[in-house]
This record gives C-alpha cells, structure tokens and sequence, in this order.
C-alpha cells in the first residue's frame, strides 16, 4: 500500500472516537462532536497546509492506484457497522444529553462517512460503485441527493437554478430550509423529465425516486421493528443532522459566489472562481479531499487523490470544520466572507 493512500486511513479516526461515544456514559458520549468541532478547528488554526499539486507522473501513478478506491469501499462496512452499533447503543439506561451525544454522534458519521463519501463514489460510473454510492446515501435518507448533485448541482452551481448553491448575504439557517426542500424537487424533476423524454411513465419502478423513497420507507420500518419506534426516532435524528451537516458545508463551498450569464439563457463554464477552497490538511484528509472544491466542480470526474488547487480559485481562512462553525454565527460570518468576496470583486 502506497504511504499516499494510508494517509486517507486516518479518516478512520472519526469511527473510532465515534464507538467510545456510543459505548461510554457522561460527557464521553459527546466526544466525536468536540473532536470534530473543536479540536480540529482549533488544530487547523496553526497549518495553512500546502498549495502544492502533484507532478505529471505523480498524479498519473496515483489515479490508477486502486488502494485509494479500496479505501472509500472500506467506508462502506464502517459505516453501516457504527449504524447497528449505534442502533443497539440505547439497550441500557441513558440520561436525555446522553441520548442525544449519542444521535449527534451518529450525524456526525452519517454526515463524513455516508454522505461524503458517497458524493465521491457518486460520481463514478461503474454500476457497483453507483450501488455503494447509494447504500452509504440510504443511512442518511437523503438517496435522492445522487441525482440532484451529479445532475442538477453541477449543470447549475453558481446559479440562482441551484438550490445548493447559498447566495449573497442568506443566512444559514434560511438556507437549510431552502436547499433541502428544493434539492428533493429538482431531483424529482431531474428523474421525471428525463423518464418523460424516453418515454417512461412517471409512475413506474423504473422511477428512481419512487424506488428511493420505498427502500428508505422500508429501511425505517426495519429498524422500527428491530428495534422499537423510539430507537427509530433517534435514528432519524442522526440522518436529519447528517443531512444538515451536508448542507452546511454546501453553503459553504459556493456562499456568494455566481457565474456570469452568456446570454438571456445559459452562463459561463464553471471555473475553479466558482468554488471556495480550501488546503488546511486536516479538513482535506478527513473528507477526502473535498475541502479541493473548486477542481472538484471544474472537472467533477477527476479522483478525490488528484484534485488540484489553483491560484485564482477563493481560499477560505481555515478548513471546513471552522468554516461550520463560523457558519453558525451569521454576523461574523458576514463580516469574515464579505471582505473576501468583494476583494475577489476587486471592489
């Protein structure tokens, strides 16, 4: 195994702090949360990280190594092993912050390990890479999000067509409401017109959205029986705060930014100027490289291990963990992302 590919291992962190979570009592159950959102935002203070791109013959070496598709199928079984974990987790006595550590927790991975790297996985093409795309998807009840994103997101980022794309001055919180309900309509839109132009009946299993939303009513109804309605509840609170906390960093990645129209119709290519960036090497390494947005949607087929930073592409002051939290508080969020827009506006 290449030491370039083991490094992406050390994702394995978040699992790992996320069983003591779901195992200890007290405080402890919210370890993963102040791991994730306070000892690494306030480790990433100290490293910029490196601008640095891989050489020609680097960057060719690693794309056909296939250690760095091993370890995102790993992520797979890890995570539907923290969900049972998590789901037998409540067979004991638990005070209510217990409890909701707990579901927090399990967000948490639903957000880094079902979400994120099922947007990795997504974007290839081979049918088993699509099925464990969308198996990671199911632990969040967001499947839907494999249409929008690779059909919708990317054709319309930058545009007010974009559900997920935040715009000048909207808060964040207006825009959770505003993505996810609007995400879920471009999908069924993007699924239905497409099985209008072949043809297909709206109302059929070929659908991919009915399909989606029958599997993760049965996925539900599953863990409903196993394990109670209550253990259910708590479920689908971990799924909402995973899909929360993909949206939140959705808002980050594009917050203010807008392609210029062409004409009446259509705008510009997407450009690396489209994307906040960021380099700070603990965001990069936990989430798979996506903090290198603006490759990502300048070229959204390239691997994960090869995406590159570019000069021009908007650099934000630290890594998405910080970003998250700064987020939160819309007032300072403002006053840190506004002077960088209109410095990049040259205003």
């Amino acid at each position: 195994m290449r030491i370039s590919a083991i490094k992406y291992v050390t994702i394995l962190t978040a699992p790992l702090v996320g069983i003591i979570s779901l195992t200890m009592h007290g405080w402890f159950t919210w370890l993963l949360p102040i791991f994730s959102f306070f000892i690494l935002p306030f480790t990433e203070l100290f490293f910029n990280g490196s601008s640095k791109n891989l050489s020609d013959l680097e960057e060719n070496a690693a794309k056909n190594d296939k250690t760095f598709d091993y370890v995102l199928y790993l992520m797979v079984p890890v995570q539907y092993l923290s969900l049972v974990y998590f789901l037998f987790s409540f067979n004991e006595p638990l005070q209510g912050y217990e409890i909701a550590g707990r579901i927090v927790t399990m967000g948490i991975l639903c957000g880094i390990l079902g979400i994120n790297v099922a947007h990795e996985i997504g974007h290839r093409v081979k049918p088993f890479e699509q099925f464990l795309a969308k198996s990671l998807l199911l632990t969040s009840l967001y499947m839907h999000f494999i249409i929008e994103h690779n059909r919708g997101h990317h054709r319309h980022v930058g545009t007010d067509h974009d559900p997920a794309s935040s715009k000048y001055g909207e808060i964040l919180y207006a825009f959770w409401f505003r993505s996810i309900i609007y995400s879920f309509i471009s999908a069924w839109k993007i699924e239905t017109d497409m099985l209008k132009k072949k043809g297909i009946p709206v109302l059929s299993w070929k659908n991919e959205m009915i399909r989606f939303i029958v599997i993760q009513l049965g996925f539900i109804l599953l863990i409903s029986l196993i394990f109670g309605y209550l253990v259910m509840l708590y479920f689908l609170g971990a799924a909402f705060f995973g899909i929360v906390l993909l949206e939140t960093i959705n808002y980050v990645e594009h917050y203010g930014l807008r392609r210029n129209k062409t004409n009446e119709t259509t705008y510009e290519r997407v450009m690396p100027v489209h994307s906040w960036n960021s380099n700070h090497p603990l965001g990069r390494i936990m989430l798979f490289e996506l903090s290198r947005h603006s490759d990502h949607h300048y070229m959204a087929s390239r691997k994960y291990q090869i995406l590159r930073n570019f000069e021009n592409s908007p650099q934000m002051p630290t890594g998405y963990p910080g970003m998250i939290l700064l987020a939160l508080i819309p007032p300072l969020w403002f006053k840190v992302m506004h002077k960088r827009i209109k410095a990049i506006q040259g205003q």
